[in-house]
């Protein structure tokens, strides 16, 4: 028996991109496997870690939770997609002065719930305590983290 495919046209990063996947594909192994966008992690695989978050028309959604054929339609940010010209995001930058990551696989998530609260308004307290509370990181403790979220909120350097 063959499984069932569908063709997905959704806006990734900027691009429109048009595949044809297995209905029961996830969202997250489409962009690592099917697109070669590896920079989105996949940790749990239950939605609970946070680091194969990406952004689906702005809003952070867990990518081993949805299905690549949900993407239809739809723009899907991922963490690629934050550098410009070769120029780190402000957020970015702030975590790499503040020392924000250690091993890294945590990041790509962080990243990307940081930017969708930094473009919804969220104060640097509402991030820190709502945003990182739903991301799991075994290497920082969070605190140079923290500092990046407060240091890119009090200089107020948006390029979201």
């Amino acid at each position: 028996m063959s499984e069932e495919t569908r063709t997905v046209t959704a806006v990734v990063n900027g691009a429109e991109t048009t595949a044809e996947v297995p209905t029961r594909t996830l969202l997250s192994d489409f962009l690592r496997h099917g697109l070669g966008l590896t920079g989105t992690h996949v940790g749990c695989e239950q939605g609970v870690c946070g680091a194969c978050t990406v952004l689906v028309d702005g809003e952070p959604i867990r990518s081993c939770l949805m299905f690549a054929v949900q993407a239809e339609g739809r723009r899907v940010e991922t963490v690629e997609s934050l550098a410009r010209d070769g120029e780190l995001s402000p957020f970015q930058q702030a975590m790499k002065d503040e020392h924000g990551l250690q091993c890294g696989f945590c990041t790509p998530g962080i990243l990307m719930s940081v930017t969708a609260a930094e473009r919804h308004g969220k104060t640097a307290g509402e991030t820190e305590t709502e945003v990182l509370g739903g991301h799991v990181c075994r290497c920082t403790g969070y605190v140079g983290i923290r500092s990046a979220i407060r240091r890119c909120w009090s200089e107020g350097a948006t390029r979201a």
